[in-house]
């Protein structure tokens, strides 16, 4: 690390259970994000800022005017862009000493599956609940830190899946939360988002990712974090592994 890298993360490093080792790990990770939505955009600003050193871009979308209100790495003059495009730019120009690649596609199968595997972490910034089961499966097959989030309407929650041997190898998986795909979804295109509250939920993930990559702090594994922002309140549920989960359950013999 050079004198140049140390003043630019000198915030970070100042934190004792940080300090320069911890920002070396952070600077030698791979962080894939998926969705450069709501959530997606202060994920992948944040973690560019903390000096993550390589971010995988994933989206298959263009920018929308509609999304202008909360979709905060995107600006009026990316309008028909692609997500990917845009977030690169926006990235760069914050951090111009990270390595940004872009997928613009929907990744599906294995190449889902390869992605996945490259990663330290995967962020899930998606919007349904089809790809956050993919994803899931592919970071459990993996064994791939997932830190999963969701906001609509005032409301928003995160987890964070470890995937991996250790002390949270009995933690649940994302699916073990749902027996499927529920017949009705809501989308904010639909029931509509207050802003900041996918920013609040966005930063938590950023923070729970780099939690896991610079090894501060204990992850939010086994917990989920709701938010209700129409009285800006936070609970807590305790998560625990189904054991019929199609996904990590246990065999049955």
């Amino acid at each position: 690390m050079d004198d140049h890298q140390l003043l630019r993360y000198s915030r970070q490093i100042m934190l004792p259970r940080m300090d320069i080792a911890g920002q070396q790990r952070l600077m030698q990770s791979r962080a894939l994000i998926i969705g450069l939505g709501g959530l997606g955009s202060p994920v992948a600003m944040y973690l560019a800022a903390a000096g993550v050193g390589q971010l995988t871009l994933v989206d298959f979308d263009a920018v929308d005017l509609s999304n202008l209100q909360r979709q905060i790495i995107h600006s009026h003059n990316d309008i028909d862009r692609p997500k990917t495009d845009s977030a690169a730019d926006t990235l760069r120009a914050l951090n111009p000493e990270i390595k940004i690649n872009t997928l613009n596609k929907k990744l599906t199968g294995e190449a889902l599956v390869r992605a996945v595997r490259q990663a330290d972490v995967v962020i899930d910034a998606s919007d349904n609940f089809a790809t956050r089961f993919a994803i899931n499966q592919a970071c459990v097959n993996t064994r791939t830190a997932l830190v999963s989030g969701a906001a609509i309407r005032l409301e928003g929650q995160v987890s964070v899946f470890p995937n991996t041997p250790g002390e949270e190898a009995d933690a649940p998986c994302y699916r073990c939360l749902y027996d499927d795909i529920p017949e009705t979804e809501a989308r904010c295109s639909e029931t509509g988002v207050l802003a900041p509250v996918v920013g609040i939920i966005g930063s938590i993930q950023a923070t729970e990712a780099i939690k896991l990559l610079s090894g501060l702090g204990t992850p939010l594994a086994g917990r989920l974090l709701i938010l209700d922002a129409s009285t800006m309140e936070f609970r807590e549920i305790r998560l625990r592994r189904d054991p019929q989960c199609p996904v990590c359950g246990k065999p049955q013999i």
